[in-house]
């Protein structure tokens, strides 16, 4: 609603026909609509939970957990495709690129793009052999989940370049600009469209060996856990802080392997800048080994258990509400479906808990950790609680670079410029447009929203 349309309601309201009162207030403006729905986020979930469930009483692949990690994928990306294709066609969306009215086949252009998946893989195969950190045996599980799936993967591609291109409205992509490059044929090639489509691919081949082995790991500890020891407060709260960050890791893994321009789940593009990159790797390992432990570890030897331990009632609840800000935080990643992925724009994302405010995750994650590590609880000197809590402040500035420097990415999409004017003047945050925050100008410029 613009502002001229608030004053046309301000006159018509206060003014009389007929002796009666005017009622022409314009309604309430709609919610953009989301990338997903909210049933491919309850399919996903209940299909990760079930195959869980499978596999913690039958075993089926017995102690291997790389096997059992792709069971889980198998299901959860088969309960999300199946209602995103099925049900919602997805693939029928314009943004999907694909126009079904279209039958243009090339064998040619199919065969530059299978070209060009083989170039990407071989950028990202470089960068493991060049670099130590994907030498040691931490990775193990990963290379072994990538001899099991690039066989099938690769013997799938070119039958599906075909069937895709030939739909495309715009079938020179990513994919076909660098086979033209890996067949050394320079001409019409395009930079750009090549670096954001490696950018894409660079993101996908340092976050997917990181969510998967973080994945395993998880899985294996819940394939041992003893259920029978769940006797109090404290052990059902390991438990579901564990599942919940398990969840989150398995959805996102599945994110990284799924996306299908004809799911509507494919790159659009990818954040361009070297500060959306920092801001995004330092959070991660290995450089939060390298840069977080040893200029921002807020963490002291005083937790919240230890604080509460004795005063159950006040730990109860105290845990409880750590418990429900992780699943506030799994929500958001549920809520995407198979299009989560850092650094990139593959949807916007409207629903769940972004139907609140724009970066529900961080908000949510953030708080946690000031409930978890309480530096703000004296426990020695007081300048070593006012250290704690500046380097906590400090943590959460780069989150809000991160939202900030996704803001600014997503802003070049019309759809992410319509949520954020809609989240502007409904989010729970609202009231904070009356604040001189920094990045209030791309804000108001409808710079806002979630990240896809």
């Amino acid at each position: 609603m613009t502002e001229n349309d608030v004053a046309k309601d301000g006159c018509q309201a206060g003014a009389a026909t007929d002796g009666k009162r005017a009622s022409t207030r314009e309604p309430r403006a709609a919610r953009p609509r989301s990338a997903t729905h909210g049933a491919v986020a309850a399919a996903g979930l209940a299909a990760f939970l079930l195959a869980l469930v499978i596999l913690r009483t039958d075993r089926p692949f017995g102690d291997d957990v790389v096997k059992s990690a792709l069971f889980m994928l198998g299901m959860t990306s088969a309960a999300v495709l199946l209602v995103d294709l099925l049900w919602l066609k997805a693939y029928r969306r314009a943004s999907t690129g694909l126009d079904f009215g279209r039958d243009h086949p090339s064998w040619q252009r199919s065969l530059f793009k299978l070209a060009g998946l083989f170039g990407s893989l071989g950028f990202v195969a470089l960068l493991y052999w060049l670099f130590p950190e994907y030498h040691g045996d931490y990775y193990d599980r990963y290379y072994a989940m990538l001899r099991l799936v690039l066989p099938p993967w690769l013997a799938l591609a070119l039958p599906y370049f075909y069937f895709v291109d030939r739909r495309m409205a715009r079938p020179l992509d990513g994919y076909w600009h660098l086979g033209r490059m890996v067949a050394m044929q320079w001409d019409k090639v395009d930079a750009r469209i090549v670096g954001q489509h490696l950018l894409g691919w660079l993101v996908k081949g340092f976050f997917l060996p990181l969510m998967f082995t973080y994945m395993c790991n998880d899985l294996a500890r819940f394939l041992s856990a003893d259920f029978s020891q769940l006797t109090g407060f404290k052990a059902w709260f390991d438990l579901l802080y564990g599942l919940f960050y398990f969840i989150d890791v398995g959805l996102v893994a599945m994110g990284y392997l799924l996306a299908l321009r004809v799911a509507d789940t494919h790159l659009r593009s990818a954040e361009p800048t070297m500060l959306g990159w920092a801001v995004a790797l330092v959070c991660y390992e290995p450089f939060w080994s390298l840069y977080g432990r040893q200029y921002l570890a807020y963490d002291t030897d005083f937790k919240w258990g230890a604080w509460l331990w004795n005063t159950p009632l006040l730990y109860t609840i105290w845990g409880s509400a750590i418990l429900l800000l992780t699943a506030i935080y799994v929500w958001a990643t549920v809520s995407f479906g198979a299009r989560f992925s850092n650094l990139t724009h593959r949807g916007i994302i409207t629903n769940g808990p972004y139907r609140w405010t724009k970066h529900p995750a961080y908000v949510a994650k953030n708080l946690s950790w000031w409930m978890i590590s309480i530096p703000f609880i004296a426990h020695g000197p007081a300048g070593e609680t006012l250290r704690h809590c500046l380097l906590l402040l400090a943590v959460n500035g780069i989150y809000a670079l991160r939202a900030w420097t996704e803001e600014r990415h997503l802003s070049r999409d019309s759809g992410y410029l319509a949520y954020a004017r809609w989240i502007d003047q409904h989010g729970m945050f609202r009231f904070l447009r009356r604040l001189p925050l920094p990045g209030r100008r791309v804000a108001a410029a409808g710079g806002a929203g979630a990240p896809a």
